[in-house]
């Protein structure tokens, strides 16, 4: 497994990277102005990770993780806390890492959707040991299941989205983008 990208950062590679990033935070912005009631408490529709998946996909690991932390420590320094950037921190590293390996593991026999719906399920893991280990209390543990049904139809709406968006980039952009 390759964690860190070996190819260069051109000028037009960290400028798509940037837009990525900002295109993650207004999503994390608009997110955060949906009043969702959702019969579980806590989750939510995770919008922002259309752009890491996205980011996973077009762009490998490495840049994911680049991606991801650039979007977890601005929007924990403009609209949370340390609380936010923790359980954000652990669910978003820990997501990406789990779809790099499914991924890597089953090539074409999983679809988007599938890695994404994949990727929340480790994302509520990574938030709810991050809080066990914070409230020093690992019986948090038992809200697993509730988040677990949110997590499913969540995960693929937002691999659907992201289906979507990386098939329109790969059209648009192609090889010049990609570095392919």
């Amino acid at each position: 497994m390759q964690f860190l990208s070996r190819k260069p950062f051109t000028a037009r590679r960290l400028v798509f990277l940037g837009l990525l990033v900002s295109q993650s935070l207004v999503l994390y912005l608009v997110e955060s102005l949906i009043p969702l009631s959702f019969a579980v408490p806590g989750a939510k529709l995770g919008l922002s990770n259309i752009i890491g998946l996205s980011t996973l996909l077009l762009f490998g690991i490495g840049d994911a993780v680049l991606v991801t932390l650039m979007r977890i420590t601005i929007s924990s320094l403009f609209w949370g806390g340390m609380s936010v950037f923790l359980f954000s921190l652990c669910g978003g590293i820990l997501s990406l890492f789990a779809m790099h390996a499914l991924r890597s593991a089953f090539k074409e026999k999983i679809g988007i959707p599938g890695l994404s719906v994949a990727g929340a399920v480790f994302h509520n893991i990574g938030q709810l040991l991050a809080a066990a280990i914070v409230i020093e209390n690992i019986r948090i543990i038992y809200y697993l299941p509730m988040l677990l049904l949110a997590a499913v139809p969540t995960g693929m709406l937002v691999g659907i989205c992201t289906h979507f968006m990386t098939m329109h980039i790969r059209k648009i952009y192609g090889r010049r983008i990609l570095g392919k």
